[in-house]
């Protein structure tokens, strides 16, 4: 299955997605805007605007209050924009996510050189992308069985290289561990292209944390939670404990609003087998649904957009509270800051009441951001 080669069920839709890109272009529209401004301090992130158009930037988080992020660049792309890897360069991998056709190098200052890889027809990227041993890995899906692939890449063309099974399907995030494995949550949702987003025999569920080893494919340990309806989805490290986002899928109405949110990973750097998954139980109910999830020294945050707030817990998993934020989807560990983004601006988790800095303009915010270098006005 050569790599250059796209397949005649996606085509139509690629070419005319190329096309309106290209047109953008040429007719001068507000594709790219870069300001005049130094790169400390920056954060990548993806968002929605109001007329329907999706955009990956570039924004500078301010330390004065009340101030305004500043958009240091930005680039409308065809479909939702989902996971973002900073690159040492200071541009961006960022890989799409429903229906997951592209991946994309950008950088705000060389807007020309913008390089974009379309996928397969039968596949489709789930969201990620992570770096390690000098190649690009990315979860993706097989679209005619629903199996979940993890994919490596070359890291100048992006191009595949090889590709190996994760273990279960509608696997989504993926961090390497820095000794040879790669970490890869299987949500195990089921779905088909056919029918969206609709979700297939929950009954059925099988969500799980694998590693996979790198040179190999081989996997060589996988975890479950005795709860198959919690899906594992967002990771995040913190020392040797790997923090799990989780979205669960009950249906009862009652049991859905007081599931956990947060699984820890105790000791995944370690032997495998002495590696214990756990879920974290909450005292008050924060809608089964976390969005994304950041580490720092103090500990773990998950977002929680469907009762407007981030959750926190202690290093050692003990629960912290919760910090309102009105649909908080974004984080991002900025220094030893953690940061949330909702459509009316993003604020530093540090305590207190932390002052709102707005965006410049509507915009709601993807799940996922990636901090780049440090906080700085």
């Amino acid at each position: 299955m050569p790599m250059a080669t796209e397949r005649s069920a996606g085509l139509p839709r690629r070419r005319l997605l190329q096309a309106g890109l290209a047109a953008a272009t040429a007719a001068g529209l507000p594709r790219l805007a870069v300001a005049a401004h130094g790169p400390s301090g920056r954060v990548f992130a993806a968002w929605d605007l109001s007329d329907g158009r999706h955009q990956i930037g570039c924004l500078r988080l301010p330390a004065s209050d009340g101030a305004a992020c500043q958009v240091i660049g930005l680039l409308d792309v065809p479909t939702r924009a989902h996971g973002l890897l900073p690159l040492p360069d200071g541009g961006v991998l960022v890989a799409a996510r429903r229906p997951g056709e592209w991946l994309l190098r950008w950088h705000p200052a060389q807007p020309q050189a913008a390089q974009w890889h379309w996928i397969d027809g039968d596949r489709a990227f789930s969201g990620h992308v992570q770096p390690w041993g000098g190649h690009l890995y990315t979860t993706e899906a097989d679209l005619e069985t629903g199996d979940g692939l993890l994919v490596r890449r070359d890291a100048r063309t992006l191009e595949r290289l090889a590709e190996w099974p994760t273990g279960g399907v509608d696997n989504h995030a993926l961090l390497p561990d820095g000794r040879g494995g790669l970490f890869v949550a299987n949500g195990g949702v089921a779905t088909r292209p056919e029918t969206g987003r609709l979700k297939l025999d929950l009954a059925g569920m099988d969500s799980s944390i694998v590693r996979i080893d790198a040179a190999s494919g081989a996997i060589t340990h996988q975890w479950r939670l005795a709860d198959r309806r919690l899906s594992l989805r967002h990771l995040a490290w913190r020392g040797d404990d790997l923090g799990i986002a989780l979205q669960a899928q009950h249906d009862d109405a009652d049991s859905q609003q007081q599931a956990p949110v947060l699984a820890l990973l105790r000791g995944a750097r370690g032997a495998p087998a002495a590696a214990m998954l756990v879920a974290l139980s909450t005292p008050q109910p924060l809608g089964g649904y976390g969005g994304d999830i950041c580490a720092t020294p103090a500990g773990w945050f998950v977002s929680c957009p469907r009762v407007d707030a981030v959750a926190g817990w202690s290093a050692g998993g003990r629960w912290q509270g919760v910090q309102s934020h009105t649909q908080a989807y974004a984080l991002v560990a900025a220094g030893n800051t953690p940061w949330v983004a909702g459509p009316g601006g993003w604020r530093a988790l540090d305590g207190g009441a932390p002052a709102l800095h707005p965006w410049q303009a509507a915009r709601e915010p993807d799940n996922h951001a990636a901090w780049s270098g440090t906080v700085a006005s």
